[in-house]
């Protein structure tokens, strides 16, 4: 059984944190499905030092059934980091998972996420500081590095592991690439080679069970973190461990158990059925019908009204991809965090 810190996993298969997408509903139903972890989207460290309330929100967890619970946090100031880390620990937080990788404006002009890759003596010292004020195992979520020009991964796997990092998943990708390109698994690989101690999690590229067989077989990774295929198919985690994939009854049924979790957690039904439309979009896609799908609930804003779309659509669905015309592709790229 493969090994984070204290905690034995039952697989090697980790839901990714995204934005918007990792709430705690989604995580619930990967975990049912099989997946070993799934670590919470990432919360702002300022928020959480601060008791934001909005901020606070994202904290809410399934005691019961994430076990164990890991909270991603950013930020890039360790005073802020630390004393934001103790607030998920005492929220129930098991495992604190530091993004070291996020591309965003936003974030990284604030020296956060894959900011951090640019002062590496800085990235340390939050592993080290959330480690001393919490005792919980501390992961970081890094890329390759912040552009072609500059590839330290390995000096910032180094540092980190060194500041007492329990695991670190690697994006192999830039910054500078974003989520373009393609990702490059032999950074995977050297990392494990140069550091066959530290639990390492591949990420990036993984759309089918056979790449996650095929980065663990070819990488030497310990774990593989599941981002975009996930999206609207929880299902893969039960595939990776060898299950079927989902009926289209099936499908219709989780869909509306995960709209009325989505129901309860925002706890605003008008909010709740806007930002649940994303999510729709990417259960239907590949189903016939799926643009015509989407044209409908983006125009509901009734909880009972979207449910019995849901369950016209998802009833009548064939599993056959659409023909020309009839579907289009999801732009994944924004739920990315």
């Amino acid at each position: 059984m493969p090994q984070l810190g204290p905690y034995t996993l039952p697989n090697p298969y980790i839901l990714a944190p995204m934005a918007g997408v990792s709430e705690m509903p989604f995580r619930v139903l990967a975990f049912r499905l099989g997946a070993a972890l799934c670590p919470t989207e990432l919360v702002s460290s300022q928020g959480l030092m601060r008791a934001n309330q909005r901020t606070l929100k994202y904290l809410r967890y399934d005691a019961e059934v994430e076990r164990p619970y890991s909270l991603q946090i950013y930020g890039g100031e360790p005073d802020a980091m630390a004393r934001a880390a103790v607030v998920g620990r005492e929220a129930g937080a098991q495992i604190i998972d530091i993004n070291m990788g996020c591309p965003v404006k936003k974030v990284v002009k604030n020296g956060a996420g894959s900011g951090l890759l640019c002062d590496v003596p800085r990235a340390a010292d939050i592993v080290r500081r959330i480690r001393e004020a919490t005792g919980l195992p501390v992961t970081c979520k890094i890329r390759s590095g912040w552009d072609a020009r500059s590839l330290n991964y390995l000096q910032v796997a180094g540092a980190l592991q060194e500041a007492g990092c329990a695991g670190l998943a690697i994006h192999p990708r830039t910054r500078e690439q974003g989520y373009s390109g393609q990702a490059d698994w032999s950074v995977i690989a050297d990392l494990k080679r140069h550091f066959p101690e530290l639990p390492i999690i591949g990420n990036g590229d993984v759309k089918t069970p056979a790449d996650a067989a095929r980065m663990l077989e070819t990488t030497g990774c310990d774990f593989v973190m599941i981002g975009r295929a996930a999206l609207g198919n929880p299902w893969i985690f039960r595939e990776l461990l060898g299950g079927p994939p989902a009926t289209p009854r099936e499908r219709c049924e989780l869909v509306l158990e995960h709209f009325r979790a989505h129901l309860d957690f925002m706890g605003d039904p008008l909010g709740a059925v806007r930002s649940f439309r994303k999510q729709l979009a990417w259960y239907a896609h590949g189903l016939y019908g799926a643009a015509a799908f989407r044209a409908e609930v983006n125009g509901l804003d009734v909880p009972s009204a979207v449910e019995d779309c849901v369950r016209r659509f998802f009833t009548a669905a064939q599993v056959d991809l659409a023909g020309p015309g009839e579907e289009q592709d999801v732009d994944y790229r924004a739920a990315l965090g």
